[in-house]
């Protein structure tokens, strides 16, 4: 069973995912990371690109990325489009 953490992705007005994911591959201004369970707390801004989420189940979904933010603590992470 595969380690998991609450990741939320939203724009004003809509949740695009809210959930259990494995791991989030994200496009920041630095260059593309991925964040995993229990990942070290940070805040980065992202550039235009696609998010890449990994749930437990072994499924695989894309978002499609203009600009926004990622914030990781305490076992979760939330991306503000």
């Amino acid at each position: 069973m595969a380690k998991t953490f609450h990741l939320t992705i939203a724009r004003v007005g809509e949740n695009l995912f809210d959930g259990e994911a494995v791991s989030v591959t994200l496009p920041g201004e630095e260059g593309t990371f991925t964040v995993m369970a229990n990942h070290e707390a940070f805040v980065t801004p992202l550039k235009a690109g696609e998010a890449h989420v990994e749930t437990e189940d072994g499924k695989k979904q894309s978002f499609t990325i203009e600009k926004g933010i990622a914030e990781v603590s305490s076992n979760q992470a939330t991306v503000l489009l």
